[in-house]
């Protein structure tokens, strides 16, 4: 059902590092760019969705609740959705897409925004309160076994890990929006403080203030587009293993792997016919998870396929994270990279533009979001595959 559905419309905000402005104030901007995008009119948005919903998470990590943005936007809705609980942060996507498949809605408005730049002191809890007394008090700390358990099982290596974040700020030195620009060179990366071994402090994506919106549309809408329509081919929603950051079956793949299994059982597409990914990288170990999760290489095979920075170069067998990623680009929360891979599917990536053999755009991308316990992938394609 999935593929009665098309992304319009794309639209993001300020980024920055710390802008100082109110949430609301950033998801209205992104918002009213991507209905334009879309060539809509807000008369013409009948759903919205995000995640996680009603101000959950952290100081700035929440965004503004459904209802604030409804009021502000003026919007009249048929359907409205928003909830932490489900594939990963594009979850909200996934929903939206579902929604307007069953004809609950016709355009819907999806937005994820994080503040977390300019963010508070977290709140601890829940599960937190059995790893706190052990200093486990950040994702860092508990990402950090899955990438020591892959250099045990596996040989991965520091210099390896590393062509993540070199790679993505290489890219991101092409995006006028990127937090980090600055060159990077693996010497860098490898000289750079110890934060959660085996992870660094460029393994870590860059808090900052923004917000990504998409307009989710019936596929009839595509020929009143004025850019190529981005369709949704494909999701993957699965969690057949623990929900756990710790004791997931299997300590070097996490829900990753359910999300990409299930992706591939709902498509004829091969992870061979994929033109560009864009993948999740709060922490470079998660983009190597996700490799290997959505079948790119083998089983431990990541660290090798990766070595020396060529296969994931935008030139390379499989260009990643575009717009430099989470760890330079900024942590949008996922929906950055469910953005660029629209801005490489239309063509309109500009300098960091991804041209494939025989001088064409990209054609088929694959997004994912999450790491963890919570996982979500999605293919996109440039017309209906």
């Amino acid at each position: 059902m999935e593929r009665r559905a098309i992304i319009s419309g794309i639209g993001q905000s300020a980024i920055g590092r710390r802008l100082g402005r109110d949430e609301l104030d950033l998801t209205v901007e992104a918002g009213v760019a991507a209905i334009a995008d879309a060539g809509l009119t807000r008369d013409d948005i009948d759903g919205i969705s995000t995640y996680p919903g009603m101000g959950a998470g952290t100081p700035g990590f929440g965004g503004p609740p459904t209802p604030d943005v409804q009021d502000a936007m003026g919007l009249k809705l048929n359907w409205h959705d928003g909830g932490g609980e489900g594939a990963g942060q594009m979850r909200a996507v996934i929903a939206a897409s579902l929604a307007v498949a069953a004809g609950l809605a016709k355009n819907v408005l999806v937005y994820r925004t994080v503040t977390e730049g300019s963010g508070g002191i977290p709140r601890f809890g829940s599960f937190m309160q059995w790893s706190l007394p052990f200093g486990a008090v950040s994702a860092a700390n508990w990402i950090a076994m899955v990438g020591q358990r892959r250099m045990h099982e596996f040989g991965l290596t520091r210099e390896q890990l590393g062509q993540i974040a070199v790679n993505g700020r290489r890219n991101a030195a092409l995006n006028p929006k990127a937090i980090y620009s600055d060159p990077l060179s693996l010497d860098d990366y490898l000289a750079a403080r110890m934060i959660s071994t085996p992870l660094c402090l460029y393994d870590c994506d860059a808090p900052c203030d923004g917000s990504t919106a998409v307009i989710v549309s019936h596929r009839n809408l595509a020929s009143d587009l004025d850019h190529p329509a981005v369709h949704i081919n494909a999701v993957g929603t699965a969690l057949r293993g623990r929900p756990s950051w710790d004791q997931y079956d299997d300590m070097t793949s996490m829900a990753a792997l359910d999300a990409g299994t299930s992706m591939w059982e709902r498509t004829e597409i091969k992870p061979t016919d994929v033109d560009t990914a864009q993948l999740y990288d709060g922490f470079s170990i998660l983009a190597i998870v996700w490799l290997e999760a959505l079948g790119f290489c083998g089983r431990g095979e990541s660290g090798p396929f990766i070595e020396g920075g060529h296969n994931i170069a935008r030139d390379g067998l499989l260009p990643l994270n575009t717009a430099g990623g989470q760890l330079s680009g900024g942590r949008l929360h996922g929906f950055g990279l469910i953005h660029e891979a629209c801005v490489q599917l239309r063509g309109e990536g500009g300098d960091r533009q991804v041209v494939r053999p025989g001088g064409r755009n990209p054609e088929v991308a694959a997004v994912a979001n999450g790491g963890g316990p919570i996982a979500g992938a999605m293919l996109l394609t440039r017309g209906i595959r």
